[in-house]
């Protein structure tokens, strides 16, 4: 199996770089690559660090996961992706500093009808995509959220309609739901899809994948700028279990239960509660902490400390992030929330 310069035959492990554009006073954008090519054939997983550049700590998942599979006994392949975004990554920046633009929102477009050719980050998504949709079984796109963040799973919707039974659409859904659950992570399904595609997220490497029929989730490690290194072991422990899932290994690694959620039914991102008035934010809550609608979460004060007012959670939820800010403006939202989900993982598309 080759990707970029790394070529490994069965039972080999190889290291190199994937060229994904060229770099304007010389050199080249090159995304460093392992591939593990287990001597018995099975599924190919992908696993992706940094595609925002403030985040480490799913580089340091890829790194771990690499030195632990041992390819004498894996039935498959394991293609590991540390840094997606080195411009990103060099400047401790989200984007990369091509043009600005998020880098996690440039896979699965469809350009046809546009004058203008594809910007750069458009094109570096497209040619690393174009080699994960040629082999990838299952994609796991490791990211970080804000800087108080509980570590959790995203589990995308599944769309069906032109190019996708119903049927066919249940079966990647199943899959994800297993594939999700054997990471370990409290899941938490993906926004509505009104709420989906007013952020753009179908174009997101799992939206796109899972569009494609790949089965692929989003783990939350944490949060961002540093690699948080008890999240990082948990889900180095989550990779090796997807990969005992699909078969691929044949023990499987520790669960991590102090991470858990005991929810009552599914649960979906949610943002909010949000400030009404301009000021600077206490929070009153933390980061894991279960809320009933109606606690005070959070007040906000003026300059000199006085409470200006208090802000409740509108609905049930554990609390996934505080927003990484202490002063804030009218309508900003303070958290991000796992509220219950009464919404299908099926979705017809349009």
């Amino acid at each position: 199996m080759k990707v970029g310069t790394a070529d490994a035959d069965p039972g080999e492990t190889a290291t190199g770089y994937r060229t994904v554009t060229e770099l304007p006073v010389g050199g080249s954008e090159d995304l460093p690559v392992t591939v593990l090519n287990g001597a018995e054939s099975g599924p190919v997983v992908w696993v992706t660090g940094t595609i925002h550049g403030d985040e480490p700590t799913g580089m340091a998942v890829t790194h771990e996961v690499a030195d632990r599979v041992d390819v004498a006994e894996l039935a498959g392949a394991v293609v590991c992706l540390p840094v997606m975004n080195p411009a990103g990554f060099r400047t401790n920046s989200r984007a990369a500093y091509y043009h600005g633009d998020d880098p996690n929102r440039y896979f699965g477009r469809e350009d046809a009808g546009s004058e203008a050719p594809p910007r750069t980050q458009q094109v570096v998504c497209e040619r690393i995509y174009e080699d994960m949709r040629e082999t990838a079984d299952a994609i796991l796109s490791l990211h970080t959220a804000w800087v108080a963040t509980h570590p959790y799973t995203i589990l995308p919707r599944v769309p069906y309609g032109e190019g996708r039974s119903v049927s066919d659409a249940a079966v990647l859904r199943d899959e994800l739901v297993e594939l999700t659950e054997a990471f370990g992570m409290p899941v938490v399904n993906q926004y509505p899809p009104g709420e989906t595609e007013t952020r753009d997220l179908q174009h997101s490497l799992t939206g796109a994948a899972v569009a494609d029929g790949i089965p692929a989730f989003t783990p939350e490690l944490g949060g961002r700028l540093v690699v948080e290194r008890d999240v990082a072991a948990a889900a180095v422990d989550g990779v090796w279990n997807v990969l005992h899932a699909l078969e691929m290994v044949e023990e499987p690694a520790d669960r991590h239960p102090e991470f858990e959620f005991d929810p009552d039914g599914q649960l979906r991102r949610f943002d909010g509660p949000h400030a009404d008035v301009a000021g600077i934010v206490r929070y009153r809550t933390t980061e894991g902490e279960f809320v009933e609608a109606g606690d005070v979460v959070a007040e906000i004060v003026d300059g000199h400390g006085e409470v200006k007012t208090e802000v409740a959670a509108e609905r049930d939820g554990y609390v996934l992030s505080r927003r990484e800010r202490a002063a804030v403006y009218e309508n900003d939202a303070l958290l991000d929330m796992a509220v219950p989900d009464d919404g299908p993982l099926l979705i017809e598309s349009e």
